[in-house]
This record gives structure tokens, sequence and C-alpha cells, in this order.
């Protein structure tokens, strides 16, 4: 359980390998922090040395965002293993290319199971979790890119747009729980993910994404913009005729 400081004694990460949900996990270790799982589709590739300290565990599970079937189970084992989940952060989550996925809809198809479907499945699975516990704070990992659909990345765009609405609508199912969930929208961020590809506008780290959504954790916030500028500018950009929006460099 999280003491009066909001300090977590058991952080999930699924998504395990995901710059943005580990240096969210950064932000959030403290001094009561006693557990780490870093669930990924490669447990090999996790590196759980780079989170070594003094009194910490951290635990490397397989977790597979695909196996919609299996996540129930997952999460009943997470809970056994390590008792009341306090933070869980849902970080995965395929970008792919649209040029691909135009010429490949099945693969589209599979980003979106990954990045929408599996994100719903593993999600309401841990929020079952925390309603049985009384307490607990879900992070979700959304996007801008789902505020709305562009021609360069329309197939990720529309599976964050759902993830989005589905967060927001799970927020306001867990009210008076004892389960808050904070829903992230970054901006363009500067990882491995974007690697090759042009920056765009108000771009960040994924250390600032993470410094943004803990601050607004803390402050209870239900959505948070990285930067938080953004917020301001898709206020516009909704509203801009189509013909136009078309022709701006997103």
């Amino acid at each position: 359980m999280q003491n009066a400081l909001q300090e977590p004694q058991t952080i999930v990460l699924l998504g395990g390998t995901s710059e943005i949900g580990r240096a969210i996990v950064d932000e959030l270790l403290a001094p009561v922090t006693r557990t780490l799982v870093l669930a990924c589709r490669h447990p090999d590739t996790a590196q759980p040395e780079r989170f070594a300290r003094e009194g910490l565990t951290v635990d490397v599970m397989r977790f597979e965002a695909a196996d919609t079937a299996g996540h129930e189970q997952f999460v009943r084992e997470l809970a056994a293993r390590h008792g009341d989940l306090d933070v869980v952060i849902v970080a995965f989550g395929v970008l792919g290319s649209q040029s691909d996925f135009d010429d490949d809809p099945e693969a589209a198809a599979e980003a979106v199971h990954v990045n929408y479907t599996g994100a719903v499945s593993s999600t309401l699975a841990v929020a079952a979790q925390m309603r049985r516990q009384g307490h607990g704070h879900i992070v979700v990992m959304s996007s801008v890119a789902g505020e709305r659909g562009r021609a360069s990345n329309f197939v990720y765009g529309s599976s964050k747009a759902g993830l989005d609405a589905f967060a927001q609508g799970l927020n306001d199912s867990l009210a008076g729980s004892g389960v808050k969930v904070t829903v992230v929208r970054p901006g363009f961020v500067h990882s491995k993910m974007t690697r090759g590809l042009k920056s765009a506008p108000l771009a960040v780290t994924p250390r600032q994404v993470a410094e943004v959504a803990v601050a607004g954790m803390k402050a209870g916030k239900h959505t948070v913009w990285a930067p938080p500028a953004l917020r301001y500018v898709f206020m516009i950009l909704r509203h801009v005729p189509r013909p136009i929006f078309r022709r701006l460099p997103l």
C-alpha cells in the first residue's frame, strides 16, 4: 500500500523494456519500495540490474500483451507472488510504420491488437485485482496521436484513441473504489521507438514524460499531457478544418 506521501511498496511495469515506463519507475521509486516487477515479452532484455539497490527485489516475468486469454491468470499470479499491487504502469505498445501497414493489413491488425485489445484486457485484469485490494493506481500510456487521426500514423493513432477512451471510462467506473487511473498523453518522445523518425515540435525525453506523469499522479489528475503545452495546442488542432489539417507538418 502507498504511504501518506503516495510512495508505493510494489510497482509493476507492463512493458518492462519501455523507456518511458522505466523512466516513470525511476521517478516513483522510494525508500519504501520493496518490489519492482518488469513484465515483458523477452525477459532476457529486461536488464533488471539497472534498478538494483539494497532492499529492492526486482522480479522479471514473461508477459505477452497479445495473449489476452492469459492476462487474468497473469495478474492473479502477480498478486500471489507479491501481494497488493500499488502502482501498475501499462506502457507496452507497437508504433510501426504507416506505409508498412498500408501494404500489410494483417500487421496493422496485430499492432492494434497489442496496443488496444491487449491493453484493455490486461488493464481490466489489473483493475479487478485493485478493486479486491481496495486501493491502487493504474498509469495508462496514451498518446497525442489519438487526439486526431493523421495520415502519417492513423493506425497507431486509432489504437491510442481507443485506449484513451477506454482508460477515461475505466477511471469513472472506479470512482469510490480506492483505485485511481492516470492517463498520460505524450507528444513526440525521443526514444528507441522513434529513432530515425523526424522530430516534432515540443518533443520530449522519457525523463520529461516521467516527471509530468508522476507529478500528475500525486496531484490526483486523471489526464496529463507531456509537455503540458500540448493540451492547448490540441484544443486548437481539433477544430482546424480538414483541408488545412492535412497540410500541417504533423
